[in-house]
């Protein structure tokens, strides 16, 4: 997997995993439970890529920021 295309990946299905979220359970979104979200639909493989910061850290990265949760960091 190229880090490009998970990058793709990663920041559309985190819409999908927000519309499938309680109002509840957005109020401080997840990033572990996306992530076992995306292995129990057969998307865990986006979290398989090179990269220096770490796969999993730029996926939580790219999930942030799609879900304006960059005042966490």
């Amino acid at each position: 997997m190229k880090k490009a295309e998970a990058e793709v990946a990663i920041r559309r299905l985190s819409h999908e995993w927000k519309h499938e979220q309680t109002p509840d359970d957005l109020e401080h979104p997840s990033f572990s439970r996306f992530k076992s979200w995306l292995r129990s639909k057969g998307y865990g493989h986006y979290l398989n890529f090179r990269s220096v910061m770490g796969a999993e850290e730029d996926a939580k990265l790219w999930f942030d920021q799609e879900l304006k949760q960059m005042w966490r960091r």
